[in-house]
């Protein structure tokens, strides 16, 4: 009776099934493969055509000379300060805002609906169109506050768009920190707010700092917003305060690009420019790696 109710492996059905997993398994693993390769050939596609169109026009000049509509002696001076200045407000504005969101959801506010109505939200605003964020900044700082077309239009209309994704990787980053370690501050007699102070920001700053970094990467390159509240790039003064008019890298690019059609020039100009912006994206990101790493072998 006992031999009778033992159960055995059929091996047949085992080599069935494992020749269709392994079949699942190489199907997939090369359809990974393709949809990597085919993203890195696209991106150097796009780094070779703008390095070529670009080749005779990066220059000093280019970088120091103001905006003309003379193609060989226009530059992004005015540009660059500009975008400079946009990240002087956006920066700040969502550093402390998103981060201060982030610890009151997560360390603060009570479980309940409006919690998950406040938390939904935030997660949804994470994915609406840009465009949307540029019409809100059109009616509440341009024209409700007054600001027009200036800096801290630009800015604050950027924080706004940004916001959500700080928000989101904030609380991921302090989700992330063990409960012990809270729980070992409370043990030695320190206070709420002394334990987020000094456990968990500092366990989740790595975290933290590269959500923030890559959120103003992407404010850095927007232009739908900026287009909206009706940021110029004609010959305007070079910016000296957050009131000033100004225009951004991003907005160079799209009217130059636009005015390609008519000067040929204006697409070489436009090369030029991507490819400082995507200097300065890499040197934001490589700073974000170097202040993750700096904090993660501290902490």
């Amino acid at each position: 009776m006992v031999e009778e109710k033992k159960q055995y492996i059929n091996q047949d059905v085992v080599k069935r099934k494992m020749s269709k997993r392994l079949l699942l398994n190489n199907i997939v693993k090369y359809l990974f493969l393709f949809a990597a390769s085919f993203a890195v050939a696209v991106l150097a596609i796009l780094l070779y055509r703008v390095s070529v169109d670009s080749i005779g026009w990066l220059n000093l000049n280019f970088l120091t000379n103001r905006l003309s509509t003379n193609p060989d002696r226009a530059g992004i001076i005015g540009a660059v300060v500009g975008t400079v200045w946009l990240m002087i407000i956006v920066g700040p504005v969502t550093m402390i805002i998103g981060i201060g969101t982030a610890i009151y959801l997560e360390e603060y506010a009570k479980r309940g609906r409006l919690h998950s109505f406040i938390q939904t939200n935030i997660t949804n605003l994470a994915g609406v169109p840009s465009i949307v964020f540029g019409l809100l900044g059109l009616t509440i700082f341009v024209r409700v506050f007054g600001f027009g077309s200036s800096i801290i239009a630009g800015g604050l209309t950027m924080s706004l768009l940004v916001l959500p994704i700080v928000v989101v990787s904030a609380q991921e980053a302090i989700r992330s920190v063990p409960y012990f370690l809270r729980e070992a501050s409370y043990g030695m007699g320190a206070t709420k707010w002394q334990t987020i102070k000094n456990v968990v920001l500092p366990s989740a700053l790595p975290s933290i700092l590269t959500g923030l970094i890559l959120a103003l990467s992407r404010a850095i390159g927007e232009t739908a917003p900026l287009v909206v509240i009706g940021i110029p790039a004609l010959l305007i003064p070079i910016p000296g305060s957050i009131f000033d008019n100004f225009t951004a890298l991003p907005m160079q690019i799209y009217y130059w690009t636009i005015d390609s059609v008519l000067v040929d020039e204006y697409a070489n100009l436009a090369a030029a420019t991507i490819v400082v912006l995507l200097i300065i994206l890499f040197v934001m990101n490589s700073i974000a790696i170097i202040i993750r790493n700096k904090f993660q072998n501290r902490y």
